[in-house]
């Protein structure tokens, strides 16, 4: 296999990013976009794009041609040309985006459509970064007026803020940053509800009638606009009126950030979180487990396994049979996921008789209704019967079998339950690699908001996958593919490190919270944790080989061994570039470490003893450790020593590296 396939699943780097300075201001271009605009280490917004989105809320990813790049020292501009096409779709966009000595950076587009088509949205959205959350912004109305607010500090389950032309909010003291937006009335969702590290400021509203017909030959003009105030509130903007701009321009704001040195270390709290249930869930192909593949899975000391049951459907007792066959062969217990319909009385009695006739293990329901979002009272009432009847001892729990936002808008009845559940994946609104990665730091975010709605309820996050799993509105049922296609739910990441780095960083930011127990992707096949022994159905789309493991199956063993045991939380000098889950049990620690970039990186880990044993998984090693699994299972690395505690060493692009030591 190529670097990139093991590294990304995909022959080919991630997109470039090219380095941009606005006075100011540093800031990224990429495909299209703007990203990471920052104030010396203060990022000042996180991502402005323009978004094409169908009825359906998928994305239409444009192509970008005729790029066109003038970078100085202090200022640039940038032109190209984008193209969105799909099915009916065919809309195109000149891209004109200018950064000036004073910190005023515009983001303009020109569009036509060519043939006639329904759309969801099509416009600008800006990320305003989750750490803005709690603090005041200024908010300017599309009927002129301004009102003051502030960024939600806990996760709002609606719309924030409605009918803008322009934000403004604080920076550092003295210095305000504001937005202007021109073409469409914008208003705000606080993405953290779908586990995005931001606020989105999009258009069109919600409120207005849609999907909406674009006419062929409409054009549709937009822009955005990031203007830097200075001087205490009220007063006049100095850096647009100043005839001399440097004067203002102080060394300390027109030097750009030095990267941080990476720096991670664990830290000590005196009521450490257990390890949660770690399970999987059943494969969706349909194939059983085989020998091979049963060994290989019980390495990884599962608590469960997951099965969905849609009690509507005809093959349910199928399912379960298989269900309960495949976990009795790995010695783990089911976690059943009813799906019910508006006849629930009547599929509960004939669930009642299959489960008897079965006999299968189970640990915990999970109670959903094909018509609800979030699971209202009547279906629990109806169904908490029937189930303790049979297993007493199992926990029964309800919620949403899509995404956090579903509960915190209807909370579940929590006083009929045991437990609350919600889904995680991290491609809702947008695909690339780092976006996935500054989701992840928000999964723990809705663990924490969760809180406020479950009190001392447990929580089980069920299941996360790389891929939504339903509909793009959380809705059922499971989306089609097409034909000669990968299924909307696959992604070839699964297969790589890529995908095993975010694995560990999305069992970091759950297990540090301390959740009841979590559910990740399926046992085999491309949704899951190795692949089936007869291969990929689409080889040359999912570049996997026959019968052997995914990178992430590694990480899920080396946290399978601590079961039993707590949680140590970590501590990242910069969590988009690098991160570290830590564990503890009977005297011995372990560390996994990951490089969530595809470049190296040095890191340094410190609060070690003077001697730890290491094992890298890069690609270095990586295929080896998938064809033959039981042996790096095995392997301890090699022993190093520690300078005062302090380990450095270079990681390889999404390469992890974990360090184990007793003491």
């Amino acid at each position: 296999m190529s670097n990139w396939i093991l590294l990304r699943g995909v022959n080919e780097p991630p997109a470039q990013r090219l380095e941009l300075r606005a006075g100011p201001l540093t800031l990224q271009f990429e495909a299209g976009t703007l990203r990471y605009i920052r104030l010396g280490e203060q990022e000042v917004l996180r991502h402005i794009y323009m978004a094409l989105r169908p009825p359906d809320w998928s994305t239409v990813v444009p192509v970008i041609s005729n790029l066109k790049v003038d970078s100085q020292e202090d200022h640039f501009e940038i032109t190209f040309d984008a193209d969105h096409k799909q099915g009916e779709i065919d809309f195109s966009w000149q891209g004109h985006i200018t950064g000036d000595r004073q910190g005023t950076i515009r983001f303009s587009m020109e569009g036509i459509a060519h043939r006639n088509f329904w759309r969801a949205r099509l416009g600008f959205c800006v990320l305003h970064p989750m750490s803005v959350a709690g603090l005041p912004v200024e908010l300017l109305k599309k009927d002129g007026t301004r009102e003051r607010s502030m960024f939600p500090k806990a996760i709002s389950p609606h719309q924030p803020f409605m009918d803008l032309q322009g934000m403004i909010h604080e920076v550092r003291p003295g210095i305000r940053a504001e937005v202007r937006f021109e073409g469409e009335v914008f208003e705000t969702e606080d993405h953290r509800n779908w586990t995005d590290a931001s606020f989105k400021t999009y258009c069109t509203p919600l409120a207005l009638p849609r999907p909406v017909e674009v006419k062929a030959g409409e054009k549709i003009s937009q822009s955005v606009t990031l203007f830097l105030h200075y001087g205490q509130e009220g007063e006049e903007d100095k850096i647009r009126e100043q005839k001399d701009p440097a004067r203002f321009h102080t060394p300390a704001l027109f030097t750009p950030p030095q990267p941080k040195p990476l720096r991670i270390e664990g830290l000590v709290t005196a009521n450490p979180f257990p390890l949660p249930r770690i399970g999987l869930g059943m494969a969706s192909h349909g194939q059983s487990l085989t020998p091979k593949e049963i060994a290989r899975l019980k390495l990884l000391n599962l608590s469960h396994l997951r099965v969905d049951l849609p009690l509507f459907e005809s093959d349910y007792r199928n399912r379960l049979q298989r269900a309960g066959e495949e976990a009795e062969k790995l010695g783990v217990d089911l976690e059943v996921a009813l799906i019910l319909s508006d006849v629930a009385r009547e599929e509960l009695m004939d669930l009642r008789d299959a489960l008897f006739q079965i006999k299968p293990r189970v640990c915990t329901w999970l109670i959903f209704h094909i018509g609800e979002s979030s699971t209202t009272e009547k279906w629990i009432q109806l169904a908490r019967p029937v189930l303790k009847e049979y297993a007493p001892a199992a926990k029964v729990g309800a919620g949403t079998n899509a995404y956090f936002t579903e509960i915190n808008r209807g909370h579940p009845p929590v006083a009929l339950i045991d437990l609350v559940s919600y889904s995680i994946n991290p491609q809702v609104h947008a695909f690339d690699d780092a976006t996935l990665v500054e989701n992840l730091e928000t999964q723990g975010v809705t663990v924490q908001n969760a809180r406020r709605i479950i009190g001392d309820k447990l929580l089980a996050i069920s299941p996360v996958t790389l891929r939504p799993r339903l509909q793009p509105n959380g809705s059922p049922p499971e989306p089609k593919a097409i034909p000669g296609e990968l299924p909307p739910q696959v992604d070839v990441r699964q297969t790589s490190l890529f995908g095993a780095c975010w694995t560990t960083g999305s069992l970091k930011y759950l297990l540090e919270e301390g959740i009841y127990s979590v559910t990740y992707y399926e046992t085999t096949g491309w949704r899951g944790v190795m692949e089936t022994e007869q291969g990929s159905p689409l080889p040359e789309k999912f570049p996997s080989r026959p019968g052997t493991v995914f990178p992430l199956y590694h990480v899920l063993a080396d946290v399978g061994q601590f079961i039993g045991g707590t949680v140590i939380p970590t501590r990242s000098s910069d969590i988009l570039r690098a991160n570290g889950l830590g564990l503890r049990k009977n005297g011995h620690t372990r560390f996994i470490v990951m490089n969530l970039s595809p470049v190296p990186e040095q890191v340094t880990v410190a609060g070690l003893p003077s001697r730890v044993w290491i094992r890298p998984l890069d690609e270095q090693n990586v295929e080896q450790a998938m064809q033959e699994p039981e042996t790096f299972y095995q392997e301890n690395g090699k022993e190093v020593g520690t300078e005062e505690g302090h380990l450095k060493f270079e990681m390889l692009p999404y390469g992890l590296v974990r360090i184990d030591y007793r003491r």
